[in-house]
């Protein structure tokens, strides 16, 4: 066992025993790795959906395994386990359903007043429940099964969706996985996230701004011309503002854009040459490089020679780091999220989710997959059947959720 764990950390929902040389973390990472949820992530939207004929772009799948690349090397050097960390950012987007943070918005509208949808307490329903493994006695799936200690660093909000902050939708698990959260949050303290989560947290947000950023360019929905002249700055970087919620003024982002356009890496321009691909790559290879850095010298710091592992201390990130990430993702927002050319294609995409929502609600069980069906049937009301539905259409990859709108909404009109 790793420096800074124990016993309690390793232990499962429903014990198991086990023969073979293997740790229970790196079997943790297996059981992620072999599942089928995380295989469907491959055909998910990260920004640019796999349907839209951009065939070099980032999928929920290729994103996942740079976030664990950036983590694993995080944990290393703040002597975290590395395989909870990798298998924490393997698993944060499990419950990313068709079209990304768009179909999550979808989802989530149609479960108010039912629970609500959220993609990282569906992360939680599919490692716990959802991603048949093991059993319990009584008959009941446990998912995975995985360890405390890798549940509680997969859990990036860990409150129910009625502690979530005024104006947020953020929260970690649903009303009936309440059993499992209070089991793997034994001994933490309220919504404190323990330090592989920050860990896990800081990669996504490491990963998100650089990679998307990179996609954006080379996809050519942000010109870099465009971002070097001054002409239309200020405009930008309040839009950044806008974006980032207010957590930032614009003399802050407009100073973190400043210190990331005099990399010698920042492009001017871009012809799609090789030369201009491979300064892109670097550039995101040196912003990658500074933001880790720097907060691992802040967070060793801080931490004083305290173990990090599980509660021992926080991950610190400076605020102008903090800064150039949130920038980074602001921009991308702002030229294609936020882009008025992408709004008629994001509201075609919550429709036809709700309109498949809507269409399977009125089928009952009979156009669910097997496991979905059981659950429906097994609900006590009706927040229990909308639940297997979502359940159902949180698990379609963008083009099986076309596939079944096409097959049981069009269908119906002929």
């Amino acid at each position: 066992m790793p420096p800074g764990y124990s016993s309690g950390d390793t232990e499962r929902f429903l014990p198991e025993t086990h023969s073979g040389a293997r740790s229970d973390f790196a079997r943790d990472r297996a059981r992620v790795l072999h599942s089928s949820g995380w295989r469907r992530l491959s055909a998910k939207t990260q920004v640019l959906s796999p349907t839209a004929g951009v065939d070099f772009a980032r999928n929920r799948l290729t994103h996942s395994l740079e976030v664990a690349q950036i983590g694993r090397e995080l944990a290393a050097s703040l002597e975290l386990s590395q395989d909870v960390v990798d298998t924490a950012c393997l698993a944060h987007d499990l419950g990313h359903p068709p079209f990304g943070h768009n179909g999550e918005r979808a989802l989530n509208e149609w479960m108010t007043g039912f629970g609500g949808f959220e993609g990282n307490a569906q992360t939680l329903r599919i490692l716990t429940r959802l991603e048949p493994k093991h059993f319990s006695p009584e008959g009941d799936s446990v998912g995975l099964n995985l360890t405390r200690a890798t549940l509680d660093a997969s859990c990036k909000y860990p409150w129910a969706l009625e502690e979530a902050a005024p104006g947020s939708m953020k929260f970690g698990y649903f009303a009936d996985d309440a059993p499992v959260f209070d089991w793997l949050r034994q001994g933490a303290k309220d919504r404190q996230k323990c330090a592989e989560a920050q860990v896990m947290d800081l990669s996504d947000d490491i990963a998100y701004s650089v990679h998307d950023f990179e996609d954006a360019i080379v996809s050519e929905h942000i010109d870099p011309l465009f971002l070097t002249a001054r002409s239309g700055h200020d405009s930008l970087i309040r839009t950044v503002s806008d974006w980032a919620g207010g957590d930032f003024s614009t003399d802050e982002l407009g100073a973190a854009f400043d210190r990331m356009a005099h990399s010698q890496n920042w492009l001017t321009s871009w012809d799609g040459s090789r030369r201009d691909q491979a300064k892109l790559k670097n550039f995101t290879s040196d912003m990658i490089g500074r933001f880790a850095r720097t907060s691992i010298v802040a967070t060793v710091t801080a931490a004083d020679g305290a173990s990090l592992a599980r509660y021992g201390a926080e991950i610190v990130v400076p605020r102008e780091i903090r800064a150039e990430i949130a920038t980074l993702k602001g921009i991308v927002a702002a030229f294609v999220m936020q882009s008025g050319r992408r709004q008629p294609t994001y509201r075609r995409q919550r429709s036809l989710l709700i309109e498949l929502l809507h269409t399977l609600e009125e089928a009952g069980p009979h156009e669910l997959e097997p496991a979905f069906a059981a659950d429906f049937r097994a609900a006590q009301d009706d927040a229990g059947a909308r639940r297997a539905i979502v359940d159902q259409v949180a698990s379609l990859t963008d083009q099986s959720a076309i596939a079944w709108y096409e097959r049981l909404c069009t269908a119906s009109l002929v």
